[in-house]
């Protein structure tokens, strides 16, 4: 279940640095390049590791009997709130016909996406220390 946690983290985080590479080479659309045709399937890959990976936490949680339990369920709350926030951004970019790299600049920017990227490193940083400790 930890490495399931961490694979999601990592998946966001891949996505977040990808799309400052989009960002950064100011394409008026996804069509026609290389990297255009791969910002929608980070984008996607984001949605799928973002949906219910609170609740894959809390899981974690009581299968690896962390404690104190209630501190880490306390924070997953706010996990899932950033991170149901960031999936309708996301979602959003997705549902438009084209994903110029302003678009992605500015998704890049939300304020939603950064809090979330700030919980996913805190999670995998704790959860990368229990994991340790369990080997």
């Amino acid at each position: 279940m930890l490495a399931e946690i961490s694979n999601r983290c990592n998946a966001v985080e891949e996505c977040y640095e990808f799309m400052l590479a989009y960002a950064a080479q100011g394409l008026p659309s996804d069509k026609g390049s290389k990297s255009g045709g791969q910002v929608r399937e980070f984008l996607q890959r984001a949605v799928k590791a973002l949906t219910d990976l609170a609740e894959t936490c809390a899981l974690a949680v009581k299968e690896e009997g962390l404690e104190p339990a209630e501190k880490y369920l306390a924070f997953f709350a706010v996990l899932d709130r950033d991170a149901r926030d960031s999936l309708a951004a996301i979602e959003l970019v997705l549902a438009q016909p084209t994903i110029s790299s302003q678009l992605i600049d500015n998704l890049n920017a939300s304020i939603h996406l950064r809090a979330l990227l700030t919980d996913l490193f805190l999670v995998d940083e704790i959860l990368k220390k229990h994991d340790k400790q369990a080997e």
